[in-house]
């Protein structure tokens, strides 16, 4: 699964490898996002690329209420095109999210250790993910998503029996195009990182809490 990552990157750096030319909120380097918070998401807009915040764990729109969300924050990518609450999305509602690592926890003896994961070069990624809108008995909307997940690359496979499914950067132009739906295409995307290219190193116990939000959150520590 993918339960927590981190968003730190210079923003200059961060607008040049996404193309985003409007930032419509205040960004903040995130050392430790949790479910249940709202994150940068792209979609693609009439051939251009737009930014917005949707909160971390999907509200289909026939959901009778939000608290659903808690156990959608990721789809596995094999049952997507089955799910009742992903198909439909996976053919008109995909979006990428933006990170530069994630967080898992390694078991080792009776503890569990938190391994932060991220690009050897220590450059942005995104994330494949599907989004909704949901509207309240009241009338308020909800704009959602989830991030999906994949079979673990030998770098993962060490922590975690899954990882997020992290595009090639020249993929995500295909991943975000809704004018066009490819199925398998599609669904080809959807594969572990090349591990090659990605590094993994223990961090501190306190990223297990999401009330620390700070640069200690992703400082190396000596694996003991």
């Amino acid at each position: 699964m993918c339960g927590r990552f981190t968003l730190v990157t210079n923003l200059e750096l961060w607008n040049a490898r996404f193309q985003i030319e409007v930032i419509p909120f205040d960004m903040q380097p995130r050392y430790n996002i949790a479910p249940g918070q709202l994150i940068p998401a792209i979609i693609s807009d009439q051939g251009k690329r737009r930014i917005g915040q949707l909160k971390w764990g999907l509200v289909p729109f026939w959901s009778k209420d939000e608290k659903v969300g808690y156990k959608m924050i990721n789809a596995k990518s094999e049952t997507l095109r089955e799910k009742p609450a992903f198909k439909n999305l996976f053919a008109r509602k995909r979006c990428i999210i933006p990170a530069d690592g994630f967080y898992e926890w390694k078991k080792v003896g009776k503890e569990k250790r938190p391994m932060r994961i991220m690009m050897k070069t220590g450059e942005p990624f995104a994330f494949a993910g599907l989004y909704d809108t949901w509207t309240s008995p009241e009338g308020d909307k909800l704009h959602s998503c989830t991030i999906i997940t994949t079979k673990p690359n030998e770098v993962v496979a060490d922590i975690h029996d899954r990882m997020p499914v992290i595009l090639n950067e020249q993929d995500e132009a295909i991943w975000l195009d809704r004018e066009k739906f490819d199925a398998d295409l599609l669904q080809s995307l959807l594969v572990p990182y090349d591990h090659e290219e990605m590094k993994a190193y223990p961090v501190p116990a306190m990223v297990g809490s999401p009330k620390n939000d700070i640069p200690e959150c992703i400082e190396e520590i000596a694996n003991l």
